[in-house]
């Protein structure tokens, strides 16, 4: 059973924070937001983030505030919470108490939704991976649970590209979320939040001979119905790089922005939540170069004007 739709009224821009990491201040990056006139964060996670004491959180909270900006999300950087999957109970219980750690930041930082890709089953053990899927959907059932005390209204999954990083394909994207969907509190109680989908338009699927089985605007629509959020993200033909949205960037990438964003509004009854987000999401230039870290603001300003032409040109034709 997929949830009951709602109607779409609000498609936002964020930026992801993962590509200033051990680069540039969160300072540097919420001046730059204000100036792109972009009010929206999802932090990406850090190996101190789950060591950290609240304070640190609560005093990037407010430095945020002061600039204009809110993060609503927050989102694994890397597959660090991967041990939901695992068979091994001492990855699976790291796995599960970093969640939770990430889950109270979120609250700390007062954002909406919190989460990560479930991670991947090992190459050599791919048989396993139903049962993978299944130690997953029970650890997250009770995450959900945890989040609900703490004021969250959800938290996230994202489809990725292959098939040991599940759910990749149409099928096994709806198969997840309808064993989420399957449960009393599939809607968000007093006692659970819901799991969504973080979607990705630059996430497709490529079969071992490189063959394009599912394009990322299939996989996309697909996942429409469980998702609230989303990044912003452009790829090659087979999935295998992502970059950015700067005029070079947009001449070697599939992804056409307003065709997406048409899309988004072609499909606004099958939403599940009235407002979503879509992040841009940059792996950034090299990390640790004079030559490269100088580029990374204008990186950002070429993907974020590129991103706001394309749906301010979408809006005008939703208006019309």
């Amino acid at each position: 059973m997929k949830p009951t739709a709602t109607r779409l009224q609000t498609l936002e821009l964020g930026i992801k924070s993962d590509p200033i990491l051990y680069r540039y201040s969160y300072q540097w990056l919420f001046a730059l937001m204000r100036e792109l006139r972009v009010e929206q964060l999802q932090l990406g996670s850090f190996f101190e983030l789950y060591q950290l004491d609240d304070s640190w959180f609560r005093d990037l909270r407010r430095s945020a505030e002061s600039y204009g900006v809110r993060i609503r999300s927050c989102f694994t950087a890397h597959r660090e919470l991967g041990g939901l999957l695992c068979e091994d109970q001492r990855l699976q219980r790291v796995a599960l108490r970093n969640y939770r750690r990430l889950i109270e930041v979120a609250a700390l930082l007062g954002a909406n939704y919190c989460g990560s890709n479930p991670g991947s089953v090992l190459r050599d053990q791919m048989h396993q991976k139903p049962q993978a899927v299944t130690r997953y959907i029970e650890a997250m059932r009770e995450l959900c649970a945890y989040a609900a005390g703490i004021g969250l209204k959800g938290l996230t999954a994202e489809p990725m590209s292959c098939l040991a990083e599940p759910p990749t394909t149409s099928q096994e994207i709806d198969n997840l979320m309808r064993a989420f969907r399957g449960s009393a509190d599939h809607r968000g109680t007093a006692t659970a939040v819901p799991v969504y989908l973080c979607g990705d338009i630059s996430h497709g699927y490529a079969d071992a001979e490189g063959r394009v089985v599912e394009s990322n605007l299939q996989l996309f629509e697909t996942a429409i119905p469980y998702m609230c959020e989303f990044h912003f993200k452009n790829t090659d033909e087979r999935f295998a790089s992502t970059f950015g949205f700067s005029a070079e960037e947009q001449r070697r990438g599939i992804v056409d922005l307003e065709q997406v964003i048409a899309s988004i509004w072609h499909n606004r009854s099958r939403w599940p939540v009235s407002r979503v987000t879509g992040y841009l999401e940059l792996p950034g230039p090299k990390l640790g170069r004079d030559y490269s870290d100088v580029t990374l603001g204008r990186d950002l300003s070429d993907s974020v004007s590129a991103i706001q032409a394309a749906m301010s040109s979408s809006a005008a034709a939703v208006a019309g």
